[in-house]
């Protein structure tokens, strides 16, 4: 969930309802978390999650479509990946013993790299995708010479220090600052200012998402990626991808570069690598930066990772790749994703406060606009002056709340909301999304209701 959207208190639910088992989260880690969530009536107890569905101790079924911001792509807690995990801790073996050559990471790595294709010859794993991030800019430098890093505006790269320089939105940077001073941002879409930038050439890389998740789901045209690699080459830049929450066939093809027919420099994954159990990242490369930066036998650890090639991450990567693929879930993403956003599209069309629903494979996002009514237009003026994600954040509220559907907003558009199950989603779950949307939507554009309730949740929310 966004942390930058607006508290919002549902009717009928307590600030006080976090249950005893939330009071050390509460007192130990993040009271504002579980305030959000009591605020949102989203703080519930979840007993199993299975697939697609989440089961809450008081009972509920709620279907997952945001799966984690895209690291369930195999779908929750999988049979084959959990016993793969048992398997490799009942072996007892060198699970974190540094000063050995784990095998088993040069057999994820060798999958990983024969999946990419193109010259993606090399991997280095981390823990994370901003980790991820972080090592694509450090071996960018090393291998061009240069300082600067280009990015797209209105991208998430992560929350460390390196991520944070490559994105424009303040609200993730304030205080946290000085930043890297050499990054500068282009609109993602526009090949004439990516030019103007790279043209001094003295960018090391372009780091960019093939389409921007929380940016709003934005996927470019084909040729916008292709002339941005043509750049890339004509200038020296390394062209990278952060392929975060696109990879591991989220968009229907293993990396959605594939789609585009591009080749990058560099990509990096995470999140749905980890099988949903096992934190785990990999930065693909070529031969070239790899040398660049592993350049002699002195800098053999000049970059690494405590938990980069630990044997249960690497299992767990290893696990999710058979099943994406026995399962063929890349494939089934990309017919699925097709016929829902047509649902989406012709369940959707009526109302005027839906702009556009956009997206690949099952990484999708429905745009809303303010309403055209002047009665509920002028509420949701009066929502936008109190914070901007205080419709974005009622419509996730009623989807959760009365539809028994997780969801959210885009984190740096809060007017798209996410639709992104696990791939292994039925036909019947997405028509239940449909279903519910356009339900909700619909309350949006005909009920005074809607809006004066959630004008008094917003009252609520402001006093607390």
């Amino acid at each position: 969930m966004a942390t930058n959207s607006a508290t919002i208190v549902s009717p009928g639910v307590s600030t006080a309802t976090a249950s005893n088992t939330t009071s050390n989260y509460r007192e130990f880690v993040n009271p504002q978390w579980v305030t959000l969530l009591n605020l949102l009536g989203m703080n519930v107890e979840y007993e199993r999650c299975l697939g697609c569905e989440l089961f809450t101790k008081d009972g509920r079924r709620v279907l997952d479509f945001l799966s984690g911001y895209c690291v369930h792509n195999t779908g929750h807690n999988h049979p084959y990946i959990i016993q793969a995990l048992k398997g490799e801790l009942n072996k007892c073996g060198p699970a974190m013993l540094q000063s050995h050559v784990p095998e088993i990471a040069g057999d994820l790595a060798r999958r990983l790299c024969e999946l990419a294709g193109g010259e993606l010859e090399k991997v280095c794993f981390g823990s994370s995708g901003s980790e991820g991030v972080e090592a694509a800019i450090k071996f960018a430098r090393a291998t061009t010479g240069r300082p600067g890093i280009v990015y797209a505006n209105s991208s998430f790269h992560g929350l460390t220090a390196g991520a944070l320089s490559i994105m424009n939105d303040e609200f993730w940077r304030e205080g946290f600052g000085p930043l890297l001073h050499d990054a500068h941002g282009v609109p993602f879409g526009d090949i004439a200012a990516l030019e103007n930038a790279v043209a001094s050439k003295r960018h090391a890389a372009f780091i960019v998402e093939p389409l921007q998740a929380e940016g709003g789901i934005h996927v470019p045209a084909p040729a916008y990626l292709q002339q941005a690699q043509e750049l890339c080459r004509r200038t020296g830049t390394l062209f990278v991808l952060d392929e975060v929450q696109t990879g591991m066939y989220r968009t229907g093809t293993f990396l959605a570069a594939h789609q585009f027919d591009v080749q990058p420099d560099m990509v990096i994954l995470a999140k749905a690598l980890s099988g949903g159990l096992m934190p785990v990242s990999a930065v693909l490369m070529t031969n070239r930066i790899y040398h660049a930066v592993y350049s002699s036998l002195k800098r053999a650890i000049v970059h690494t990772s405590t938990f980069s090639e630990n044997s249960l991450s690497m299992r767990a990567g290893l696990a999710t790749l058979d099943v994406l693929q026995d399962e063929q879930l890349g494939p089934r993403a990309l017919h699925l994703g097709e016929s829902f956003r047509a649902k989406l599209r012709r369940e959707l069309a009526g109302f005027d406060m839906v702009n556009e629903v956009r997206g690949m494979g099952l990484l999708n996002g429905i745009e809303f606009v303010p309403p055209k009514k002047l009665a509920f237009r002028a509420l949701y003026e009066a929502f936008n002056k109190i914070h901007p994600a205080m419709f974005g954040q009622i419509v996730v509220m009623r989807m959760f709340r009365e539809k028994g559907i997780l969801t959210q907003i885009c984190g740096n558009n809060f007017m798209v909301l996410k639709a992104a199950p696990p791939l292994m989603v039925t036909s019947e779950q997405l028509d239940e999304f449909v279903e519910a949307i356009r339900d909700v939507v619909g309350m949006a554009q005909t009920s005074l209701t809607f809006w004066t309730e959630a004008l008094a949740m917003v009252r609520r929310a402001v006093s607390i």
